[in-house]
């Protein structure tokens, strides 16, 4: 039987997934099939009911704009998942019934983003109890929430297009017990050129003309940027933040850092998934190999 794993989002066919995901199991020596699938929100319901009725599913990665609507897709949530009500990560697990008859399988949503994030920006160094940023409102910035709770921040700025639509970042603000102050996306330049780590969650290009506002800024900070918006890449923010001296994480650290736990997930070989494979899948998206 074919295993089979995916990725699934709109637009998808930029996506280094695949890239990621297929190294690490060509290192591990398990045959993981894992595509990328096109899929709009409204077309989830359909494919997830066409999923349960194949065999041979492991996992699915879960990208923009699913990753809240597969909350009501899976059949168990787990971990920080639970709190922030986004799921990027759906792991298939066989479960035997009792007095061998037989076996189902359970859809179980995670998320490794926040893993992605945490792991991104600590390899990239960052300061303890750092002054913190997140540009952009949607699903990744409730990851981004969580991920800087876990390094220490105290509280977090959140600057969005609209301030109405920030339910994401707010509740996992809650849910983490993280202070939250939202504010609109055009008074962002002067505390995101302050901060000690900055987190973009934005769509490609959509935080060109803040970068134009850092540009003019003489007292840029040292911080560090992690964009998760990987293509194009540099990101116009990107390169103004390096010039004015401060540390770029591309969204392929987090990428890849989040890919990591899908694949102990998917391949169901955790301690497998060692320094060795993870070099692989640098390898395979053009990252530096880790020095661990």
């Amino acid at each position: 039987m074919t295993l089979r794993a995916a990725v699934l989002g709109h637009p998808i066919s930029h996506s280094k997934s695949p890239a990621l995901h297929l190294a690490a199991y060509g290192k591990l020596g398990i045959d993981i099939r894992y595509t990328a699938v096109d899929l709009t929100a409204q077309a989830l319901p359909d494919f997830m009911r066409e999923v349960r009725a194949q065999d041979g599913w492991r996992g699915l990665s879960v990208t923009m704009p699913l990753k809240t609507a597969m909350m009501s897709e899976v059949d168990e949530v787990r971990g920080i998942a639970r709190v922030l009500g986004v799921v990027n990560t759906v792991a298939f697990e066989t479960v035997a019934f009792e007095n061998d008859a037989g076996t189902t399988v359970r859809r179980i949503g995670y998320n490794t983003d926040v893993a992605g994030i945490v792991n991104a920006v600590r390899y990239a160094g960052v300061a303890p109890a750092p002054a913190a940023v997140i540009l952009g409102g949607g699903g990744t910035s409730a990851a981004a929430v969580a991920a800087l709770k876990d390094l220490g921040a105290k509280s977090v700025q959140v600057f969005v297009r609209d301030t109405g639509r920030a339910t994401e970042a707010r509740a996992a603000a809650a849910g983490v017990g993280l202070e939250v102050d939202v504010r609109p996306l055009a008074e962002a330049a002067s505390p995101t050129a302050s901060a000690d780590v900055v987190i973009s969650t934005l769509p490609p290009r959509a935080a060109d003309s803040l970068a134009d506002e850092l540009a003019g800024i003489p007292t840029l900070g040292c911080g560090v940027l992690l964009d998760v918006a990987y293509d194009p890449w540099p990101s116009r923010i990107a390169s103004v933040w390096q010039a004015g001296g401060g540390s770029v994480v591309p969204g392929l650290e987090m990428l890849l850092y989040q890919a990591v736990e899908q694949v102990r997930l998917f391949s169901r070989l955790d301690e497998e998934v060692n320094a060795a494979v993870i070099d692989v899948m640098c390898d395979a998206v053009g990252l530096p190999r880790r020095a661990f």
